[in-house]
């Protein structure tokens, strides 16, 4: 079973999430360069505001996790994890925030094997 690594830190916030830019092959590749575990929210601007449709996470490979979702939504926000279990966290603060949508409304799961808990609620025990 995977624990949570000792070096972790335990506070947790919502992310800070860069963006918004165009979800396209070109759009991801010039905004997220690193190799990374990362989270994101997909959606959309109008006016100054912008509204969220989907969040999510990548424990390895920010770029290629948006990739998947090219021409589904206009536009995303994303940022860098510094690992996996980071990446888990915010995706669980993201989606109580923001993400629990009519396209986004199962609470984020956890990789198989790991025994994390969201630090919002008790969907984990």
């Amino acid at each position: 079973m995977e624990s949570i690594p000792e070096s972790e830190e335990s506070t947790v916030a919502v992310p800070t999430l860069s963006g918004p830019f165009a979800l396209t092959k070109s759009g991801i590749d010039s905004a997220v360069t690193q190799s990374s575990a990362g989270v994101y929210a997909l959606g959309r601007t109008s006016g100054n505001t912008y509204y969220i449709s989907r969040v999510g996470r990548s424990d390895v490979n920010l770029n290629g996790r948006l990739h998947d979702y090219e021409g589904q939504y206009a536009q995303f926000k994303a940022a860098y994890s510094s690992s996996p279990y980071q990446a888990f966290l915010g995706e669980c603060e993201l989606w109580h925030e923001y993400g629990n949508t009519t396209s986004n409304p199962l609470h984020p799961d956890r990789p198989k094997d790991a025994n994390w808990k969201c630090p919002r609620c008790k969907v984990f025990g």
